[in-house]
């Protein structure tokens, strides 16, 4: 059992999951900035036998747009290797016959173009940023007393751009839990169903799938909840009182992706 741990279980590893946001890059003005080292870690992973994919919980674009936008700062990325919450959001509405109302960021409504929306039966809410009115909050909260079904885009509390930290979609699905009196669905991390679709795509069991994440609870304990190893990168939103946190601890923490990358590779050798 001595490759149980990090780094050892990097020998038995078939494949890496990457958080994007703060692991790849900060986002922000115009198409962000990539983190140090980060384009070259992705191009090493892919040059390796391991497979890899990529799962965000971004939800203020569609996925071909801001894979266009990582591909534009420097990263070899396609929109297959992508997991986001919204084209399973889409999956879960067609299945169970819901119109959903929607609060999420304009740069997401293409994502729903082909659910019906008339007379809405649920809302579903993502990253809105500066939607997340009064107004627009209080809209929401009616259609959920009338009809209380919810869907949060991810459950996240804060993220990291340029500028600094901002307020996630988890903040104001708690608003809309706590008035309407209800518990929301969570499509994305760190629901299980979410990580188990991007397991089943690469046909991988848990134990053979490594998740590298900037954040603890969603990217790492759902990630470990799932029966993977989770790794934490110092970058993005990290702070130092993670490495102390009272229910998740990481299966190992590391500077930032390239320096988990070379961690993995170096075991493999």
């Amino acid at each position: 059992m001595a490759d149980a741990g990090w780094p050892g279980c990097a020998r038995s590893l078939k494949g890496v999951i990457l958080d994007m946001c703060g692991v790849l890059y900060d986002s922000g003005e115009g198409d962000g900035v990539a983190i140090s080292g980060s384009i070259e870690a992705v191009k090493k992973l892919k040059a390796s036998d391991l497979q890899l994919r990529f799962c965000t919980n971004e939800t203020q674009a569609a996925r071909e747009t801001f894979v266009a936008k990582l591909r534009r700062l420097g990263f070899d990325i396609s929109v297959s290797e992508v997991f986001s919450p919204a084209p399973a959001a889409v999956a879960v509405l067609k299945d169970r016959g819901l119109r959903p109302h929607l609060l999420v960021y304009d740069g997401l409504l293409p994502e729903f173009d082909s659910v019906d929306k008339t007379n809405p039966n649920c809302v579903v809410i993502g990253d809105a940023a500066e939607k997340f009115s009064y107004q627009n909050l209080n809209e929401a909260f009616r259609v959920l007393m009338e009809k209380p079904v919810l869907f949060s885009l991810g459950q996240g509390k804060y993220y990291k751009e340029t500028d600094g930290l901002k307020l996630d979609v988890g903040v104001y699905m708690k608003a809309l839990e706590y008035a309407c009196d209800l518990k929301a669905e969570v499509i994305g991390k760190p629901s299980p169903p979410f990580f188990q679709s991007v397991l089943n795509d690469m046909g991988l069991q848990p134990h053979e799938v490594l998740m590298i994440g900037d954040d603890l609870v969603n990217d790492v304990g759902g990630a470990q909840r799932c029966g993977m190893k989770g790794v934490q990168v110092r970058t993005g939103k990290y702070r130092s009182s993670d490495e102390r946190h009272p229910t998740v601890t990481a299966d190992g923490t590391v500077d930032d992706l390239a320096q988990a990358v070379d961690v993995i590779l170096e075991q493999r050798h």
